[in-house]
């Protein structure tokens, strides 16, 4: 027996995966989304905490989550809208609207010192920006080793006209569009969001992404009558037993509005918030019937724009970008390696334990939500396992 394209009987395995999880005490609770052909699985597990309050109340399709990096292809669709309207263009320099961003300088040695640099070939672009090749981003290094990294690290979460003069101070670590580096091109992307519509970031979200979608309990932070639920979340004590503690409670970082409206990871939503904005871009930008982008641009974010040349000078590692590439604020499968997304299929995942992904080969849009730190590496075993699990349900 089959509904929506599943296997009712191996949907099963879904809910079992999120049980051996929580029943080991590594997350409290667990959700996953399978949407296909019309229809809508929702397996939740668990609660939204350990202890307290939340201990008691279950996880669920409007349990409130921090986002993380799954807020960057958020920010990108945002500023798609800007560019349908003419408001901004791809490959116009971004100079005018960020001043601060105008003449820069690159690092002559992307580990040398500040003062060492020569002059940036060419401006920023919003392209530049989306596909994350602006020239600057996170730099991993030992202390010690990269000034650069540390100077990064020192930007600090002020307000984003402030943290955008401190970036502007400092030199590009590449030049413009010579590599992929991640993170900072999104919290550019804020930014310049900001400066063109002349409101905050997030008003503008709200205005152009998250009112169109229905997206009610999606922003920077949560308003106090929507704590009780909002999940807790968990990092990994350093202790032998390496149990799961504290690390943001629901009256934590979220519980009042943001400093620093991080375009990068800032945003909280549920999986009924969440799976709106996915499942909008898998239909080419129409949400119930109204056109929120269009299918153009969403066919745009979803293209991989990496260049052989980047691909090979970019990424976590060595040979990270072998079976993918990036599109706007968002990775693209380019390689089908494992028995889960299809070649097409794109999406990204969260620095807690959230991870999504629209396949439009096969009608899916999957989601999973955890609330752990460190969890949204998608090279550990357990992302192999989610995403199995709902591809082996597949079932037409």
């Amino acid at each position: 027996m089959s509904t929506g394209g599943f296997s009712t009987k191996r949907l099963v395995r879904v809910r079992d995966l999120l049980e051996r999880h929580v029943g080991a005490g590594f997350v409290p609770g667990a959700l996953m989304v399978l949407a296909r052909h019309g229809e809508t699985h929702v397996e939740a597990v668990g609660s939204l905490a350990f202890e307290g309050a939340g201990a008691a109340t279950p996880m669920a399709g409007d349990t409130i989550v921090r986002m993380a990096s799954m807020t960057k292809p958020v920010v990108a669709a945002c500023a798609m809208t800007l560019v349908e309207d003419c408001t901004l263009r791809l490959d116009d320099p971004v100079d005018d609207l960020l001043p601060e961003l105008a003449d820069m300088r690159v690092l002559a040695d992307p580990t040398g010192p500040l003062t060492d640099t020569v002059p940036a070939k060419r401006p920023i672009t919003l392209r530049d920006l989306l596909t994350f090749t602006l020239g600057t981003g996170m730099v991993v290094a030992e202390p010690g080793t990269a000034p650069i990294a540390e100077a990064l690290d020192a930007l600090g979460s002020p307000q984003l006209d402030e943290w955008v003069r401190r970036l502007g101070a400092l030199p590009l670590v590449h030049q413009p569009g010579e590599r992929w580096m991640y993170e900072t091109g999104a919290d550019v992307t804020g930014a310049l969001i900001a400066r063109a519509t002349g409101t905050s970031f997030g008003e503008a979200l709200r205005e152009r992404i998250f009112e169109p979608l229905g997206m009610k309990d999606t922003g920077f932070h949560v308003d106090a009558p929507n704590l009780a639920r909002f999940a807790t979340a968990y990092q990994r004590d350093d202790g032998p037993g390496g149990e799961a503690v504290v690390a943001d409670p629901p009256d934590g970082w979220f519980s009042r509005p943001a400093t620093f409206e991080s375009g990068g990871g800032g945003l909280v939503s549920t999986a009924d918030d969440y799976l709106a904005f996915a499942s909008a871009l898998l239909a080419g930008g129409t949400h119930r019937g109204e056109r929120v982008l269009s299918r153009p641009s969403t066919s745009l974010m979803s293209t991989d724009h990496l260049t052989p040349a980047q691909k090979a000078v970019s990424g976590f590692e060595p040979g990270y970008f072998d079976a993918k590439g990036w599109g706007f604020g968002m990775s693209v499968v380019t390689r089908r390696t494992h028995l889960g997304p299809s070649v097409g299929s794109y999406g990204w995942a969260g620095f807690w334990g959230t991870a999504w992904y629209n396949d439009p080969a096969e009608d899916l849009t999957a989601i999973v939500l955890l609330q752990r730190a460190h969890l949204g590496d998608q090279t550990l075993p357990m992302w192999n396992d989610f995403w199995t699990t709902a591809y082996q349900a597949i079932d037409d």
